[in-house]
């Protein structure tokens, strides 16, 4: 193994372990959701919680945010919203006699995108180029958005009143789609005692820095990867394009997707390597909202399920590597 595949685990370790103390002391109860959070979070991708109204998908994103020391914005989205709202807009000076570009709120390391599905196909679409490249494009100038960036997208369920659909595309730009659930009956009572209503109430400082953000998303991109999964991983998303039932499967950004995914969760458990079982976990996550059924289904959450279903049934049936 090269030096440049040596991670220093123990270091990576703690810093990930830090940052989930802090979160669960306010997320309590949902493990799974923080890991996948954060592992979307080193691997650099974004991520949208998708559940009921009232089951804490935007207390787990402000938790995330302010438990990191980086710039952070909440965009509320609504039927009205426009994309120069997120963007920014260039506004006319007459004292310099030019225009100047004011930014929107989505210059910011972490990004809270609440309820994105309660605006417009249009409005959604103008986060396409700066999700895929962290670059926006305006006026014919083109402008950087600081790294570490990270879109923390909530939504609810696609069929609930006052509500539109996210394109195909820039469902795409997602790593993860993830859900919340209910809490289990101890945690919903530590709720009720806490009687925290709103997320504005909870107290969270940054407890990891912007630089150790930035080191463990480039520990992440060194995270090996042994020949066999990757063939593993190619089996995989060759199996949902053969799949009849599929609309089309994976594209090519869905299998790097999964591979950043797998070296993220690999870090996060102090590996410096892949193993197959990272894999497996991350299918659904990854690949779940990239796909759709050839005959929709007139439930989306049933449709959901339905896929999910064909996805588990293809990790099952694809060998893994010894």
């Amino acid at each position: 193994m090269s030096s440049k595949t040596v991670i220093p685990a123990p270091r990576a370790i703690e810093t990930v372990e830090r940052l989930r103390k802090n979160i669960e002391r306010t997320i309590r109860g949902k493990t799974e959701a923080v890991d996948k959070v954060i592992t979307c979070l080193l691997a650099g991708g974004h991520i949208l919680i998708e559940d009921l109204p009232g089951l804490g998908k935007t207390t787990l994103a402000y938790c995330l945010a302010r438990s990191i020391d980086c710039s952070f914005s909440r965009i509320q989205f609504t039927s009205d919203m426009l994309p120069s709202d997120i963007i920014g807009v260039s506004i006319y000076d007459e004292r310099e006699r030019e225009f100047t570009f004011k930014r929107g709120p989505i210059f910011a390391n972490v990004v809270l995108a609440d309820e994105i599905n309660r605006t417009t196909p249009k409005t959604q679409s103008s986060l396409l180029e700066v999700m895929g490249r962290a670059k926006i494009s305006v006026d014919g100038q083109t402008y950087t958005v600081p790294p570490p960036f990270m879109v923390i997208a909530t939504q609810n369920p696609v069929d609930y009143e006052g509500t539109f659909p996210l394109p195909e595309s820039q469902m795409d730009r997602f790593l993860m789609r993830i859900e919340m659930g209910y809490p289990d009956f101890e945690y919903e009572l530590d709720i009720l005692k806490d009687g925290h209503l709103h997320y504005d109430n909870l107290e969270a400082s940054p407890v990891v820095s912007k630089k150790e953000i930035l080191e463990l998303q480039g520990f992440t991109r060194d995270v090996f990867i042994e020949d066999t999964v990757y063939e593993y991983i190619v089996k995989l998303v060759t199996a949902t394009r053969a799949e009849s039932e599929f609309r089309s499967g994976v594209s090519p950004r869905g299998t790097l997707s999964l591979k950043a995914a797998a070296q993220a969760q690999a870090l996060a458990q102090g590996r410096a390597f892949v193993v197959p079982e990272d894999v497996q976990a991350l299918v659904l996550p990854v690949w779940g909202h990239r796909l759709a059924l050839r005959k929709p289904m007139s439930d989306p959450m049933e449709e959901r399920r339905s896929v999910e279903g064909l996805l588990q049934k293809i990790v099952e049936a694809t060998p893994e590597p010894t």
